[in-house]
């Protein structure tokens, strides 16, 4: 059974203005986490079957159309090719993937097309002014509400970074609130924009902030900054999410997202969440990472796993 959504507390600027990340020992312990021994054989491929369960497979591009999302929402689908599925004995399992996740224009896309394969996977949509969050207040807020409209059940908002930037918290937390209520029974995860946050202490702030204003997810990134979900980011979240667990009683879900496209960074990411969080956050409840590349990777893993070969441009569907 999944955990009650987090409702959101009072704003508690003493704890936010208290916090000071250690950046040293946050960049020992990223270290740590990536120079780990990865898991091998039937152990790899179980645990990129769970990475596939928790992808957002994205497209978020400016030539994105009807044809291209249906594309994608096929993937999300049959994200591994059955044959393989088949020869690991997961041809039952009910393999997909976390959620498609597409502009808030191509939603009612999105819906006809897994409505029309009997499938129950989430359509998520960016909005509040994805991805720079800088229009006004008002259209932001219609956007959320036409994407929940239009059937999406998660929203990707963006914060205004400005308002971190500059400490205004209580602004950002009203803010965010504001974006919680438009979202109504849709989940709501906040994309942090942690490359333009200046600095890890801001990170950390920004994440109690928005977990504070009842947000479901926190989101490293749009993946449109130039830097994005990295693992120093990571384990500041991550933290913020744990001790906000142990304050409240309600679990966050975390997304990484922006530049993660090979099955070995999916690993990583698996075992930065199960070492600070705990295997309750390795589910798609909780653990979603945002990707446009990252399946087709992982699925050549698979292929490798099966035939002991790399497979061939054309042994493999394109998404």
């Amino acid at each position: 059974m999944a955990a009650a959504r987090n409702p959101g507390t009072e704003l508690d600027l003493g704890w936010i203005l208290r916090v000071r990340v250690n950046q040293p020992a946050v960049h020992r312990r990223s270290e740590q986490i990536q120079s780990r021994r990865t898991v091998k054989k039937d152990w790899q491929a179980a645990w990129l079957l769970r990475a596939v369960t928790c992808i957002d497979l994205t497209t978020l591009s400016g030539d994105d159309t009807p044809s291209n999302v249906h594309r994608l929402c096929y993937k999300a689908r049959h994200p591994i090719r059955d044959d393989l599925l088949h020869c690991i004995k997961m041809a039952d399992s009910d393999i997909v993937t976390g959620a498609v996740c597409v502009y808030p224009a191509r939603v009612k896309d999105a819906v006809k097309a897994l409505k029309d394969a009997g499938c129950h996977i989430p359509v998520a949509s960016v909005a509040t002014g994805f991805p720079a969050g800088q229009t006004p207040l008002k259209t932001r807020l219609e956007e959320v509400r036409t994407a929940v409209d239009d059937g999406a059940s998660e929203i990707d908002i963006v914060i205004n970074r400005t308002l971190a930037l500059n400490g205004r918290w209580e602004d950002l937390y009203q803010e965010i609130r504001l974006f919680r209520e438009a979202c109504g029974n849709s989940h709501m995860k906040t994309i942090l924009g942690t490359g333009e946050l200046g600095s890890l202490t801001n990170v950390y702030r920004a994440s109690l902030v928005a977990m504070m204003a009842g947000s479901d997810f926190i989101k490293t990134s749009t993946g449109k900054e130039s830097v994005n979900a990295t693992y120093p980011v990571a384990l500041v979240m991550v933290r913020a999410i744990r001790d906000f667990f142990w304050k409240t009683g309600f679990k966050v879900g975390f997304k990484p997202a922006g530049g993660i496209r090979s099955a070995k960074d999916a690993l990583v990411w698996l075992s930065l969440i199960k070492e600070e969080l705990g295997d309750d956050w390795l589910t798609p409840h909780l653990f979603r990472i945002g990707a446009s590349t990252l399946l087709s990777d992982i699925e050549r893993q698979i292929y490798h796993h099966v035939t002991g070969r790399y497979a061939a441009l054309h042994d493999l569907p394109l998404a």
